[in-house]
């Protein structure tokens, strides 16, 4: 804590419905996570609901990390959404204090409260983010003082629904996991299903739980962080009072959830007003759109932005050949190649329209998004979001497109770990004022290449092609052979040896030229 921050704390009165009286709402939703995307996101555009008075129910939060929740109650469950950012080329300033949050209770010393709450006739929502584990299926008591596991006390919280409404087509509840995993309301249905089997609750239970509880998958996407001390103290001064569960966020957000008519009922926070909820039978096209247009140009970029020195997306978006790099290769290579339903909101309009608000969003000079946090699991990145776009492309144009290519071999050249240290492996770059940076390699595939690389010898072409040959052919890696698709091997071998040689900034000009 700085001088500063010392003596500017004294002189502002700590956020509370003393100082911001609020409208007192029944209960209605039962969160499970208390992390910054809840508050940034479901959490936010509900409080944005209740203020329009559309909703008008609060939110009860159940801690599962440890018994602390006194950084909640000593703001009486009030905190402040800070966005900042660009959108569409408008600067966006906006702070929302969030008053949605009714109480927040810790599982391990407040269970029997989290399963009076069950009993609630108002309760009808249940929203989680745990981990992207946090789904797992774990086999045991859901008659624990907690359960351990997520799933496990869902179960738990569901049964004792079942027990008090007698099993009441009426009292069923909505479930919405946001966990970022593929189809998760399908898998924690799954995960419940299985402990209601080997927790033995019977088939009426069972029944109920089938035909009255509806899990949906989602999709949520907003860039939501803590802000820096700094950011913390100047937004404070800003607003005139102390606030400890501050949130920083981007201007853009979208929660897509899959639902019938049912679902539209009961989220009655959504509607006409709120286009960045949507609920749909379907939210494939908005699943599809954000991993490849999104994901899949951070994954082909960021090594390429990393080489070069840069830490950020905003510093990638600062500089004048990465930047063009970046929108070249979403505009040209990968919109063109994402599906769309040929309907208002979801064609090819939809999936430009969304390009740009990335560009905005990569733009954002108030987000630190770090590339290197960017790069964990590179490679099962590379194959779950640009594997499909690289094939669609080829169907499309029949040739190989010369952006990713690039983007591909500067993957290639980032996986070049160094030296290995007790399991861990390093990469290195050399710096413009001499020195070198190491980094490390955060990758399950890390000591496949590490062995790889050692074929390549330097200044030597053929061991750079025999290279990219063997690691494109890896079906393992790729579930695809990708020396299959005509010259794209050839491309990123020209392309890593250019790399190698030239170095990373000539061969970028080269390449947007």
């Amino acid at each position: 804590m700085t001088a500063d921050r010392i003596a500017a704390r004294p002189t502002m009165a700590k956020l509370t419905r003393s100082t911001h009286p609020v409208p007192v709402y029944p209960e209605k939703i039962l969160q499970f996570g208390t992390g910054v995307l809840l508050r940034g996101l479901p959490d936010y555009l509900i409080q944005k609901a209740n203020s329009e008075g559309k909703f008008e129910g609060s939110i009860v939060v159940v801690k599962s990390t440890d018994s602390q929740t006194n950084e909640f109650s000593d703001q009486d469950n009030l905190y402040t959404v800070a966005v900042r950012g660009v959108q569409q080329g408008q600067e966006v300033v906006e702070n929302t204090i969030v008053s949605a949050i009714s109480r927040v209770l810790a599982a391990q010393t407040q269970w029997n409260d989290v399963l009076v709450l069950a009993r609630n006739p108002k309760l009808q929502i249940i929203i989680s983010n745990t981990t992207e584990i946090g789904l797992n299926y774990v086999e045991e008591s859901i008659f624990q003082h907690p359960p351990q596991s997520f799933p496990a006390k869902l179960t738990a919280f569901l049964y004792e629904r079942f027990r008090s409404v007698g099993g009441s087509k009426a009292k069923g509840l909505v479930v919405i996991p946001t966990e970022l995993v593929t189809d998760n309301g399908l898998k924690l249905r799954e995960a419940v299903e299985k402990l209601a089997q080997f927790n033995e609750l019977g088939k009426l239970f069972t029944k109920w739980l089938k035909f009255h509880v509806r899990f949906c998958n989602s999709l949520v996407d907003r860039i939501v962080t803590r802000p820096t001390e700094e950011d913390k103290l100047a937004l404070e001064n800003e607003a005139g009072y102390e606030d400890d569960l501050l949130t920083f966020t981007e201007p853009y957000h979208l929660w897509a959830i899959e639902g019938d008519d049912r679902v539209k009922q009961t989220l009655s926070f959504a509607g006409p007003s709120t286009p960045q909820i949507i609920i749909d039978e379907d939210i494939n096209f908005y699943k599809e759109r954000k991993l490849r247009v999104l994901n899949g140009t951070h994954t082909l970029t960021m090594p390429l932005g990393y080489l070069l020195g840069l830490e950020t997306v905003a510093d990638e978006m600062r500089h004048p050949a990465m930047s063009k790099f970046v929108e070249q290769l979403m505009l040209n290579e990968i919109v063109p190649t994402v599906p769309d339903y040929d309907i208002p909101g979801m064609d090819k309009a939809a999936v430009a329209q969304f390009a740009h608000d990335v560009l905005d969003r990569f733009r954002n000079p108030h987000l630190d998004h770090l590339l290197l946090n960017i790069s964990l699991q590179q490679t099962a990145k590379m194959q779950a979001r640009n594997v499909a776009t690289l094939q669609r492309y080829y169907e499309q144009f029949n040739t190989a497109p010369k952006l990713m290519a690039f983007g591909f071999a500067a993957y290639l050249l980032f996986m070049k770990a160094t030296r290995e240290e007790n399991g861990q492996f390093f990469g290195e770059i050399p710096l413009s004022g001499g020195g070198i940076l190491n980094y490390p390699v955060r990758d399950d595939k890390a000591g496949y290449f590490y062995g790889d690389w050692k074929t390549v010898k330097e200044g030597d072409a053929a061991t750079v092609d025999a290279f990219v040959k063997s690691v494109l052919s890896d079906t393992t890696l790729w579930q695809a052979d990708l020396t299959a698709l005509p010259g794209f091997s050839e491309a990123v071998a020209e392309n890593l040896n250019a790399l190698l040689t030239e170095g990373v900034e000539k061969s970028l000009e080269k390449v947007i030229a």
